[in-house]
């Protein structure tokens, strides 16, 4: 599963920087290719100055380690450090126009021992 989310992810990262390029095709691209120093890393991507959005963001992460004992708690009712894997996109978009709402979006995946969780959610700002 770790895989499938992870590639989806990356795909979902793609579609919408193509789709928000081919909407603005004078907004400059700025890309990132990260490293986590625990594990993992991931790709930033940075649209700005554009006719239509003055700047956006659209992530990837994924990014494993151990989970503190007090979050491992939480999520399955363990005391002690535990393996996490972890992976998702997120995006904020900040267009030029008043009358035309900031979004911010993300979808992750997380996994602790044998429990998987997938989440998420969006809205509009004025």
């Amino acid at each position: 599963m770790k895989q499938r989310a992870k590639s989806r992810f990356q795909e979902i990262q793609s579609q919408i920087i193509d789709g928000l390029r081919e909407l603005d095709p004078e907004a400059k691209l700025k890309t990132d290719e990260w490293n986590r120093s625990g594990g993992g890393g991931g790709r930033t991507c940075v649209l700005e100055n554009g006719a239509i959005f003055e700047k956006g963001g659209v992530n990837f992460s994924e990014v494993w380690g151990e989970l503190p004992a007090e979050m491992a708690q939480k999520l399955v009712g363990k005391d002690c450090d535990l393996p996490f894997y972890a992976t998702g996109t997120s995006l904020v978009i900040h267009p030029y126009s008043p009358m035309v709402p900031t979004v911010h979006a993300n979808v992750r995946y997380l996994e602790v021992e044998d429990r998987k969780w997938i989440g998420g959610g969006a809205d509009l700002t004025p």
